[in-house]
């Protein structure tokens, strides 16, 4: 998008999804796919296996490939929670 001196010159991306009425959905499932790419990110980079990622969620191998499952956005706070500390990490969550 090109601004001029007067401001935008068209409507943002944003505003056409939430025309369509599927901001909150797109919005939902590329944080899903950022936050599935970190994980996988860290679990590479500290030579974590799934195995012993599951095994630190206390959670199963299944749970676990669907947390990073990019395309599989049916995922509790908890299971982030979990997830986020098992690599080290906190998971931060607002709203804006």
């Amino acid at each position: 998008m090109t601004k001029t001196a007067k401001g935008p010159a068209g409507p943002s991306f944003d505003d056409f999804l939430r025309e369509e009425g599927i901001l909150e959905e797109v919005t939902a499932r590329a944080i899903k796919r950022v936050v599935a790419r970190q994980l996988n990110a860290l679990m590479t980079d500290q030579h974590i296996s799934k195995a012993e990622m599951a095994r630190r969620m206390q959670t199963s191998r299944a749970q676990l490939d669907r947390l990073l499952d990019p395309q599989n956005d049916s995922v509790t706070l908890g299971t982030l929670s979990k997830a986020a500390q098992a690599v080290g990490r906190r998971l931060h969550v607002e709203l804006i």
